[in-house]
């Protein structure tokens, strides 16, 4: 099981950083992607970082707003938000997929969160 917080409400061009952690675990080993899941629609995955940090890549609607960033020595993984739009509300999740190739993304995941409500209003 995954863990994550800082979601909230924010203001159209504010900031959030979401965070991401797995109690239990050791993250070095693992390929991390968030997800999202607005009202009435598909989860979509928005970003992903591999396990080494050297590998990340973005959906197109959040490309050089949001940026996805790991710590290791502390077993976080996080996404930073900027300039949020009310299209960017929705329940953030973070996945997690144990991995051989630590400059890789995953597809399938081993560990979910439980999500975080991010809410953005106009």
């Amino acid at each position: 099981q995954l863990v994550e917080s800082g979601g909230g409400l924010a203001q159209s061009g504010e900031s959030l950083t979401l965070s991401c952690r797995a109690p239990g675990k050791n993250l070095y080993w693992y390929a991390v992607s968030w997800f999202r899941q607005a009202p009435g629609k598909e989860r979509e995955e928005v970003a992903c970082i591999s396990s080494s940090g050297g590998r990340r890549n973005y959906t197109d609607s959040v490309k050089d707003r949001f940026t996805v960033s790991r710590d290791n020595p502390k077993n976080m993984v996080y996404l930073q938000m900027r300039n949020l739009i009310a299209e960017d509300t929705a329940v953030y999740f973070c996945a997690a997929a144990l991995v051989s190739n630590s400059r890789s993304c995953a597809t399938n995941f081993d560990y979910w969160g439980p999500g975080t409500q991010v809410t953005v209003s106009s």
